[in-house]
């Protein structure tokens, strides 16, 4: 399973989910153009001293990220649109695609995708933290990959 940000805006989010992608030994994927420098202290401070654990790429677009996937299922995320989460059935080798903080993915790739999954909002709300919404979709997925495998 890997982690797909899509012109991410905000340094201390990417940087959450750089150490949550360490900790769980998951690939991060960056998409350009992103809405800081790769050096920001904010994004450092936020992954702490995991960095050097981080198994990440970062590709000047899309198309650039998508000629180098290996296959697996793309699967877009979105705050408003798609089928409820609780009807995903992940797979080991998905991708789950995140928005920018401030506009989520675009209707054009979500198109492309076809496979979006929203996590439950009271009316109301916008949307949630991108790094909050990463760990609650990682959860999920990983939490019923565990069950499909059966115990240890």
């Amino acid at each position: 399973m890997e982690i797909i940000l899509f012109e991410p805006e905000i340094p201390p989010n990417t940087g959450n989910i750089a150490r949550l992608t360490a900790g769980l030994g998951l690939r991060l994927n960056l998409i350009e153009p992103l809405g800081f420098s790769l050096d920001d202290k904010s994004l450092k401070r936020a992954g702490l001293d995991y960095w050097p654990l981080v198994d990440w790429r970062i590709f000047p677009d899309w198309a650039a990220f998508v000629a180098s996937w290996p296959g697996g299922r793309l699967v877009a995320t979105s705050a408003q649109a798609g089928t409820h989460f609780a009807e995903y059935e992940p797979r080991p080798d998905d991708g789950l695609v995140f928005g920018p903080e401030t506009r989520g993915l675009p209707a054009w790739l979500l198109q492309e995708i076809g496979l979006v999954y929203r996590a439950p909002l009271r009316p109301g709300v916008r949307s949630l933290n991108l790094a909050t919404v990463t760990g609650f979709f990682l959860g999920v997925a990983l939490s019923r990959l565990a069950r499909a495998e059966g115990p240890a």
